[in-house]
């Protein structure tokens, strides 16, 4: 891979492709139902333990105001990671990893519905798709993680 190639994870939600570099990407975990905190913010859906520690796990769908299917078997709990700090993103599916020149990523749009541009890397476009490129460890701020802990 050359450095004007990244690597990406492109997972589903709503019925839309989203990507995240694989950089913030720990692991995937298979769906497992977090046990929920009381008072969290209506997309933490709760807390796994996940490699002995606790790890908080969010809905994205929620996060973004999406409609959001039902639990199956190709939910999956993407480990975003950033510094020493680790959240669970529920997504729908993971469709796959693949790398990207950069020359195929623009500028965020100023508005990508109710999407923050905090959240957001770019637009990829791909084979004829358009995939919103996010930045996982930006999901939250860092109010957001103080209430977390």
């Amino acid at each position: 891979m050359s450095e004007k190639e990244l690597k990406i994870l492109i997972f589903g939600l709503n019925d839309e492709l989203f990507a995240t570099d694989i950089m913030d990407v720990e692991r995937i975990l298979g769906y497992e139902v977090p046990t929920k905190l009381p008072d969290a913010p209506d997309y933490v859906v709760g807390v796994i333990n996940y490699q002995g520690s606790i790890l908080p796990v969010i809905s994205l769908a929620k996060k973004f105001n999406l409609s959001s299917k039902a639990i199956d078997e190709d939910t999956k709990i993407v480990v975003a990671k950033q510094n020493d700090e680790k959240i669970g993103v529920i997504v729908e599916n993971v469709s796959e990893v693949r790398d990207v020149n950069r020359a195929n990523i623009e500028a965020p749009p100023v508005v990508v519905s109710g999407i923050s541009k905090r959240y957001m890397n770019g637009i990829i476009k791909l084979d004829n798709k358009i995939i919103l490129f996010l930045n996982l460890s930006n999901i939250l701020t860092e109010d957001e993680k103080k209430v977390l802990k």
